[in-house]
């Protein structure tokens, strides 16, 4: 499969898993932590599909279209994995993820912190999105929409 293709299929995936559990997500307290802000469409989705929500992002540094950059009290830069620590605790109604980067090596090291943290950002019953598997014991796997492959994209429950 080429890189677009790939790339197609997980934005597709993404956003319909987004679209599926933003409904649940709406009728929960908590913010949305998104861990990758990236160039801003994830934020800009979750902002039209959860309006008046505040969205906190994280990022290394900020590379968003002018569209799609937070608010400055909600825009966290520097290692996501060093930032997002100050905010275990806030009870999240969800945290999604997007911070793979298709290289094995490098996403071995950011699956050995990331599920914990995720789990730590939660609310009890609030639902993680990811582009990397979230294997902790306090976050149980849900099945993905029936338009998402199995093992493209990952949505898990805080227990």
């Amino acid at each position: 499969m080429s890189r677009l293709d790939s790339f197609i299929r997980r934005m597709t995936a993404q956003r319909d898993i987004l679209d599926q559990v933003c409904a649940e997500v709406a009728k929960m307290d908590g913010p949305v932590i998104e861990l990758g802000l990236g160039n801003g469409r994830t934020f800009h989705h979750l902002r039209e599909r959860l309006p008046g929500r505040r969205i906190v992002a994280f990022d290394r540094a900020l590379a968003a279209h002018a569209s799609s950059i937070p608010e400055p009290e909600n825009l966290v830069l520097g290692e996501i994995r060093e930032t997002a620590t100050r905010f275990i605790g806030i009870d999240a109604a969800l945290v999604h993820a997007d911070i793979g980067t298709g290289y094995e090596d490098r996403d071995a090291v950011t699956s050995t912190w990331l599920p914990d943290l995720t789990a730590r950002l939660l609310r009890v019953g609030g639902i993680a999105v990811s582009g990397t598997p979230l294997d902790h014991p306090r976050l149980q796997r849900l099945p993905p929409p029936p338009s998402v492959p199995a093992d493209r994209y990952f949505v898990c429950r805080r227990v």
